[in-house]
């Protein structure tokens, strides 16, 4: 298989590429090198068509006897700032649009498209006594009093997460989870009209080797590690009790190649959506110990109870229709590969 993979100097990218070519698939890569996630001064790997995936148009000779797409590409993190919203819709939008023009233009029809579990806002919640429920978002005053938990609108009773499945409703709560929504539908639209085959894989919290050092648009993992390399004690927000799932970089390798693999022999026409979680979730302060542990560090998390407006509390995705549909299963559990990310070589911040 020919596999055309954006983003293909990135975090991600770099272990996609790599996990294709060792099981015999060659790899054209394309990366713009933005210095946000790379420095300003990054040389292109070898390989690497230094190029914007907004541009596509103007590259698509590269798809030429390309069989499938993998879409890595994009400006990642939760919007720092409002005004980053422009950013988001201009390399996650407007590049996945161009992406997809381009591909129909050169007659590709098979995709793999990077998306992410925020596109679900907040998890799914559970009522003891009326069910599932959708909560409405915290109240400041909730927050500020220490009360973080989600509540029943019918009773008031704190609602118990559980496992999100792909067909929950979308509801984004950042300028990155919008653009994310958004790249699942232009890929939706597109598998209809040019009678296509799309898959999305909505990634937990993504770690491992070579992730990016600390930056505003980093992952908490590597956020905690960078405290601890500094000497200081990994900063928990809330009450830590947030429930995530966090997934090894090479499990999400395996989810493409899956995926990949699996574009062929479905019916065209739609986008099927599947969740790549570790399917172990844990806590915010297990994760800040773990790390820790793997560090050598006795040091305890200082629990802050600060909060962030927008985030959410728990989100979990289940991982049962990915294992059933792609035969993917992650194999690397948070309790083994968190302490061991807290030694693994990093991709130095950019500057």
């Amino acid at each position: 298989m020919r596999v055309l993979l954006t983003g293909s100097a990135g975090f991600i990218g770099t272990a996609i590429g790599s996990l294709l070519e060792k099981t015999g698939h060659e790899v054209v890569r394309v990366d713009a090198l933005l210095p946000m996630a790379h420095g300003s001064s990054a040389p292109a790997p070898p390989d690497t068509h230094l190029l914007d995936v907004r541009d596509a148009g103007a590259w698509g000779d590269l798809l030429d006897g390309v069989d499938a797409v993998c879409h890595q590409a994009a400006v990642v993190g939760a919007g720092v700032t409002v005004a980053d919203l422009p950013l988001y819709a201009a390399h996650n939008d407007l590049g996945t649009a161009a992406l997809l023009a381009a591909m129909s233009a050169h007659g590709v029809s098979r995709l793999v498209l990077a998306s992410s579990m925020v596109v679900y806002g907040e998890g799914r919640y559970v009522c003891e006594a009326h069910g599932d429920r959708v909560p409405p978002a915290r109240s400041r005053a909730a927050l500020d009093a220490g009360d973080f938990e989600n509540h029943c609108d019918l009773c008031g009773g704190a609602l118990a997460w559980a496992t999100v499945a792909e067909s929950a409703r979308l509801d984004p709560r950042s300028s990155y989870a919008a653009s994310k929504v958004a790249q699942e539908h232009y890929a939706s639209a597109w598998a209809r009209q040019a009678d296509a085959t799309a898959i999305a894989l909505r990634y937990h919290n993504v770690y491992g080797p070579h992730m990016p050092a600390d930056t505003p648009y980093s992952g908490v993992a590597a956020i905690f590690r960078s405290s601890l390399e500094r000497g200081e004690a990994p900063q928990v927000f809330e009450d830590g009790g947030q429930q995530r799932d966090f997934v090894h970089v090479d499990d999400v390798a395996r989810a493409n190649l899956a995926a990949l693999e699996a574009t062929a022999d479905r019916s065209p026409g739609s986008l099927a959506a599947y969740n790549v979680a570790s399917g172990n979730p844990v806590t915010i302060s297990e994760v800040a110990s773990l790390i820790a542990r793997g560090a050598g560090h006795e040091v305890a998390p200082v629990v802050t109870g600060r909060y962030r407006i927008g985030d959410v509390r728990h989100v979990v995705a289940s991982p049962v229709l990915a294992e059933k549909e792609l035969g993917f299963r992650a194999e690397v559990l948070p309790e083994i590969g968190l302490p061991a990310f807290a030694t693994a070589p990093l991709r130095p911040a950019a500057g």
